[in-house]
């Protein structure tokens, strides 16, 4: 069994309280919170117990640290927790400014054990999608349409889903602000018809080998009954479109099918109700929400057994790293081209 501290009190900091609950056989966990209020806060939304002292949380004896803080403070709260000799699961994105960037680089040269918990691509539909194109089944990967997530989450996938590694690219962006109506929230339907900003980036991405990726997206995404999600990614042998993989056989004969958000065996332990159901009603748009999410963050969670006795590393910092630059540049072009 893994025992993890969870240092944070936000949203994103329940998940891994909630993973501890849902696979109690595999996880043991404890939050260190800043206050007495954010503790019974933690406790109450996950029913894990929480600590306000890094001595108390160094008491509970974690196989490794959480940072779930928010992105201003992930790499100094990791590097704290780096230097008490734990190894740490940071959440997304790793740091926020290339100094901070450098610094965790420096430091994971030095020994110190830093995995980002990026988990997009492990979203079982999407990891199906992935391993269609690794298998080489629309060919050469050319180009993507990634209208899905948000910056470095979008670049983990546009990387993946087009192989291109540690190639250098360049960005173009613009930011274009219009009005939308507001629908959906983290709390439930919005029914009043109150009209927001919608905020929407658009990149063109250009690596070194002439492979694209254009990147479309506005946060209203997430949460919206009239916004919907989407990625294409095209090849010479054929195309994966949200959950439809459209291809030529071996007599280039076309063939469609259907994507199936099947389970890794390596994971078949994290398996719930609700994936197995998840999985019988295959749907054709893509749906991704805060349950498979969980189960995302739970495959890398499991995955720092094998990291932690010399393995390979959950998510490699060098792609945690990939992933925040394109964010701050993507930042930064969208402001200076809008």
């Amino acid at each position: 069994m893994l025992s993890y501290v969870i240092v944070g009190s936000g949203y994103r900091a329940m998940y891994f309280g909630r993973i501890a609950q849902t696979w109690p056989d595999l996880f043991r966990a404890l939050f260190l919170c800043r206050s007495e209020e954010k503790a019974a806060k933690m406790k109450q939304g996950t029913g894990v117990d929480a600590v306000l002292t890094p001595e108390a949380a160094e008491a509970f004896r974690p196989d490794f640290v959480v940072v779930a803080v928010d992105r201003g403070h992930v790499a100094d709260v990791a590097e704290e927790w780096i230097a008490r000799g734990y190894p740490v699961v940071t959440e997304t994105p790793v740091a926020d400014t290339e100094e901070k960037l450098n610094r965790l680089l420096r430091l994971s040269e030095q020994g110190a054990r830093i995995v980002c918990c990026e988990q997009y691509h492990r979203y079982p539909i999407l990891a199906a999608g992935l391993e269609a194109v690794r298998q080489g089944l629309i060919g050469v990967p050319r180009t993507a349409y990634i209208s899905l997530m948000h910056d470095y989450h979008a670049a983990s996938l546009i990387r993946r889903s087009l192989l291109t590694g540690r190639e250098s690219s360049v960005l173009q962006a613009v930011r274009r602000i219009s009005p939308a109506v507001e629908t959906d929230s983290r709390y439930g339907a919005i029914l009043d018809g109150r009209v927001t900003d919608e905020v929407r980036d658009l990149a063109l991405v250009s690596f070194e080998s002439g492979k694209t990726a254009v990147y479309d997206f506005a946060s209203l995404q997430y949460r919206s009954y009239i916004r919907a999600r989407h990625i294409t990614v095209r090849g010479d042998r054929g195309e994966w479109s949200d959950t439809v993989l459209y291809r030529l056989d071996e007599n280039n004969r076309p063939v469609r099918q259907a994507l199936m958000p099947e389970l890794p065996d390596r994971y078949r332990l994290l398996d719930t109700q609700y994936l197995r159901d998840l999985r019988k009603a295959w749907r054709p748009e893509l749906f991704l929400d805060t349950l498979q999410d969980e189960y995302a963050i739970a495959t890398i969670l499991l995955d720092m057994e094998e990291y932690l006795s010399g393995g390979p590393s959950p998510y490699p910092l060098w792609e945690a790293a990939e992933d925040a630059r394109f964010w701050l540049r993507l930042q930064q072009a969208a402001a200076e081209g809008s």
